[in-house]
């Protein structure tokens, strides 16, 4: 039997690793490790807390000696790592946490690994989950390979170029069995309604303002949450140690052009006049350091692994909106009173 630590999995996409994980693999071991801060909910993974390959367990990857003592009382044959502060915007106000977390917990971890496993890393394997941000911003051509340099723009990103780093540098100088991946923005259930989507559905949901940065000229690669946690099973499987994959969706959009069509969307599902929620769209100042474009090479990953997106964005977004519309009692849970401090903080004065 395989015991894996995930980290960060009951957060977004690391509850969507976790609940793959579990169900395809009755024979691993999943130990869920989250510190269940504002977008860390085990409501994510009610379907699978009672079965018998899971296990919770809450903590801080910050704090080294549990985590130390954790590996010790474990022995986890592979670490899947997901824990992070990933909003840009938070990142923007308290750049520091992102240091904390991101860099100094990723380290934390390489740390605990090395000192349980003691050299023997043939049957071995950490797993280091990043993000297209750390490559920076690009034109109006071109993508994002494995072999892009690295340029990032805000704390969020620097912090995970960091920890990216660090992870080769324990796989060159330890020889630790490591992995990493690089994946476009997510969207799909069970995410924290910060982000674009999340938001904006509850917004149009409540008839409230939609907040656009800038003119909406920022263009992203969105990738479904379902077809990310597939691609990490794929590469912890199957990925040569010291590789790293690029994930992407194949689904160019302007930030702006998404609101539109997801507005069409919600009109249809709300039984509203055409055109009706497109009022709510509010245009406010841009955000420091905003990247114009992001976009994912995912041919090697396709090439050597064979995994490809299973869903076209329009199909996905009206997926995630049938999620959200059906599932009004998680959403109400999450838009708790400390989360709408952030929000009127964030955009009130835009």
């Amino acid at each position: 039997m395989k015991k894996i630590l995930i980290t960060g999995g009951a957060g977004f996409i690391g509850s969507h690793v976790v609940r793959r994980f579990v169900n395809t693999y009755p024979d691993y071991h999943i130990v869920n490790l989250d510190k269940l801060t504002y977008a860390g909910n085990l409501a994510n993974l009610k379907d699978v807390e009672g079965k018998p390959n899971y296990q919770f367990v809450k903590g801080d990857i910050v704090d080294a000696e549990f985590i130390d003592a954790l590996f010790e009382q474990e022995g986890f044959d592979a670490v899947i790592h997901l824990a992070a502060e990933s909003h840009v915007d938070r990142s923007i106000v308290s750049p520091l946490d992102f240091v904390m977390t991101n860099v100094v917990g990723t380290v934390n971890l390489l740390n605990a690994a090395r000192k349980n496993w003691k050299g023997n890393y043939s049957s071995k394997r950490f797993y280091h989950v990043s993000t297209d941000e750390v490559y920076g911003t690009l034109g109006e051509t071109g993508m994002f390979t494995e072999d892009t340099p690295y340029d990032p723009h805000s704390p969020y990103s620097a912090s995970k170029a960091s920890s990216d780093h660090f992870v080769r540098a324990y796989h060159d100088t330890y020889g630790i069995d490591v992995v990493i991946s690089n994946c476009s923005n997510n969207y799909g259930s069970y995410h924290f309604p910060e982000k674009l989507i999340p938001l904006a559905i509850n917004n149009i949901k409540n008839n409230k303002p939609v907040p656009v940065y800038g003119k909406g000229e920022n263009v992203r690669d969105w990738l479904w949450v379902e077809d990310h946690a597939r691609a990490i099973d794929v590469i912890f499987h199957n990925a040569a140690a010291g590789t790293t994959y690029n994930i992407g969706g194949h689904n160019e959009w302007k930030n702006i052009d998404l609101i539109r069509l997801l507005c069409r969307i919600m009109d249809q599902k709300l039984g509203r006049e055409p055109g009706t929620s497109e009022q709510l769209i509010t245009f406010v100042t841009d955000r420091a350091g905003h990247d114009l474009r992001y976009a994912i090479d995912s041919s090697k990953l396709q090439k050597e692994l064979g995994w490809t997106p299973s869903l076209q964005f329009e199909e996905g977004l009206e997926k995630t909106v049938d999620w959200y519309l059906t599932n009004e009692e998680w959403l109400n849970d999450v838009t708790s009173g400390h989360y709408q401090a952030y929000y009127e903080e964030q955009y009130a004065n835009r």
